[in-house]
């Protein structure tokens, strides 16, 4: 995802387009991978972005709303964001470097029927996250 994307879509939905969001916007836009909040104010920081903590906590709030961002529930139980893009998908996301990669419905679509007519739930929404070791971690680390 580049960083008028995310830019774009914050005017399309009314917000100001202030210095702090475009550089926040291009940093997330340059991220390899998933970041947590704590790891966008510490390197705003470092680069002197001029983006403050309040800055960073809203704006992902906003760009998760607005699709562009994803929060990943890691299995540590720690949260963490990825770039993407504002259509249905689902993350498979590296144990090691923490890089993703966007799939698509791959059959849960007719998962999810089948799991309406069996329980008798509607369902409204859903997510997924698979984690494991992407190939150049497998590569690099000789995993399986």
């Amino acid at each position: 995802m580049d960083a008028p994307t995310i830019t774009d879509a914050l005017g399309e939905a009314g917000y100001r387009l202030t210095a702090p969001r475009r550089a926040l916007a291009q940093l997330i836009a340059s991220w390899d991978g998933h970041f947590t909040a704590e790891d966008l104010v510490r390197t705003s920081r470092r680069r002197r972005l001029g983006v403050g903590r309040a800055t960073v906590f809203r704006s992902l709030d906003v760009l998760s709303e607005l699709g562009v961002v994803e929060r990943l529930d890691l299995p540590s139980g720690d949260h963490a964001y990825v770039a993407c893009e504002p259509a249905h998908h689902h993350h498979v996301v590296c144990s090691s470097c923490g890089r993703s990669k966007e799939v698509g419905d791959l059959g849960l679509g007719e998962m999810s029927g089948a799991i309406e007519r069996a329980t008798g739930y509607r369902i409204d929404t859903h997510r997924l996250e698979l984690f494991g070791l992407c190939p150049a971690c497998r590569r690099a680390g000789g995993g399986t």
